[in-house]
């Protein structure tokens, strides 16, 4: 639960806002199934909330050095768009969570391991993108999560101390990364359970985005 109206939101995207890992799950098992280096549902859940420069390191280090990393991802986002273009499906409660953050006034950002091109194609198509005044990707900081970079360049950009800010996020790396940037945090499970380190990392563990809605609309 949330006791203090935070100075700022700041959202993760993918898994939390916009349903994508579990596209991204089933289009890289098939690629890489069919490619001979078939990716688990257990190694996926090792990448998620990982920028990718992260994940390439894990699946080279599993698959070795005859891995070709780029061609897997090339065959993947081809598959993606084949089958959905540019749109990618909204987390139940996303736009009604972020339309509640403007009706309170409060300022809010993206803080996103995915790079700004395809952050803000996702975006620009689901009907968010004009809800953040900030949009942090990967592509604008030194080092992805679980570091604490992101969160900590969302808070700079508002003017924020990092503690005065709320993250939202979905994944273990997310919920790390907030916490080790000093920003309190909410997780709110996709496709990674919550685990007893997720309990203490956070302030809460949320069923859904609703549930966090409400408990901001309780503060006003």
């Amino acid at each position: 639960m949330i006791l203090t109206r935070p100075a700022a939101v700041l959202f993760d995207m993918d898994g939390l806002l916009l349903d994508t890992e579990r596209i991204s799950r089933a289009s890289m098992i098939e690629v890489s199934t069919a490619m001979g280096y078939p990716v688990t549902e257990a190694i996926f859940e090792r990448l998620i909330g990982v920028p990718d420069d992260g994940n390439r390191a894990t699946l080279t280090g599993i698959f070795g050095s005859g891995f070709d990393y780029d061609l897997m991802r090339t065959r993947q986002r081809a598959l993606n768009d084949s089958r959905y273009g540019h749109a990618r499906p909204l987390r139940p409660g996303a736009r009604a969570i972020t339309e509640a953050v403007a009706a309170l006034g409060i300022p809010c950002a993206i803080a996103t391991s995915t790079g700004r091109e395809k952050a803000t194609s996702f975006l620009t198509h689901t009907g968010l993108v004009g809800a953040f005044d900030h949009i942090l990707t990967r592509d604008d900081v030194a080092r992805g999560k679980p570091y604490p970079d992101l969160y900590l360049a969302a808070a700079a950009a508002f003017g924020f101390a990092p503690a005065a800010c709320l993250a939202l996020e979905d994944s273990y790396n997310g919920v790390r990364a907030a916490h080790a940037a000093g920003v309190p945090v909410i997780m709110i499970p996709d496709l990674l359970p919550e685990t007893a380190e997720m309990r203490e990392l956070t302030l809460a563990v949320a069923p859904d985005l609703d549930t966090v809605r409400g408990w901001l609309l309780a503060l006003s």
